[in-house]
């Protein structure tokens, strides 16, 4: 493959598929856990990805009530439906349709997320590991309003750049820590789309809706899966006749050591440890508001 310069493109190939398993979290949240702790060599800098889908209330409004986080960032997108969320530091707020809320821990927050019944909850939470040396940065929230967030229309494509930049154009959200690449990708039926990437980050897309093909396989991946790629410049992508609806992350891989339980991601189990020591002892919040 070539650019308009004529020169040649290394192509992304499917290195593997994940259909992701049925989880009951929180209070009683059912979602599809696509990435997790099993996959954290295969899509670092990406510590996990839940996505959710569910037209019935009962699935989702028990929520995630109060919980300690450390040394990752959580990035929760809608689609569509309502988040509400307040946390420790005393922030409050309210995610809705299109909004995109990208909260990194650092040092450690308590919050709650709490769903709020809609006629069709649909989106992810995205974890991304933080690197040893910002583990213990000062927590903070960047709320992403829809209308913030570009949307680039080419062809039959049509590109919502959340966060990093696309083909020159800046997302509404710029990783200070990891320098990641988020879109929201929807396809039309039967079309071709063609992602450039830096070569050594690592990209995975998770297919909401519908089917397609990347690279030069043959078998579809079909909605509900994520496939990670290989190492590359460039990720052909071909939509079936359903077209597609996709989430596309990109990042560089840190390659780092990690000790994770559950809530809180640190780099050794002594960091750990102390983690879960200071929540025992109620000295776990570093920084007040």
């Amino acid at each position: 493959m070539f650019d308009k310069k004529n020169t040649f493109m290394k192509q992304r190939e499917v290195i593997k598929i994940v259909k992701g398993s049925h989880q009951v979290d929180g209070a009683g949240v059912n979602l599809t856990r696509v990435i997790g702790i099993r996959d954290v060599t295969d899509f670092d800098p990406f510590l996990m990805f839940d996505a959710f889908d569910s037209t019935n209330p009962t699935d989702y409004v028990k929520g995630f009530p109060w919980h300690p986080h450390r040394g990752i960032e959580t990035v929760t997108y809608l689609i569509g439906g309502s988040f509400e969320h307040s946390d420790s530091l005393g922030n409050v707020g309210l995610l809705g349709s299109g909004d995109c809320q990208w909260m990194t821990a650092g040092s450690g927050i308590i919050h709650q997320e709490m769903p709020k019944a809609s006629e069709r909850m649909l989106g992810a939470q995205l974890w991304i590991n933080l690197p040893q040396k910002d583990k213990m940065t000062h927590p903070q929230y960047n709320d992403i309003k829809a209308e913030s967030i570009p949307v680039i229309k080419e062809g039959e494509t049509e590109i919502r750049i959340i966060a990093g930049e696309y083909n020159g154009t800046k997302g509404a959200m710029q990783g200070k820590f990891v320098d990641a690449t988020y879109l929201d990708v929807k396809m039309e039926a039967n079309s071709e789309f063609k992602l450039q990437t830096k070569e050594e980050d690592t990209v995975f897309a998770y297919l909401v809706l519908g089917e397609g093909i990347f690279g030069t396989n043959t078998k579809p991946v079909s909605n509900q899966s994520a496939a990670l790629f290989s190492v590359g410049e460039e990720l052909v992508i071909r939509s079936s006749e359903t077209g597609i609806r996709m989430l596309v992350l990109m990042g560089k891989p840190l390659r780092e050591t990690i000790s994770w339980g559950g809530p809180i991601v640190m780099n050794t189990r002594n960091e750990l440890e102390t983690a879960f020591d200071e929540l025992d002892k109620g000295t776990f919040i570093k920084h007040a508001k």
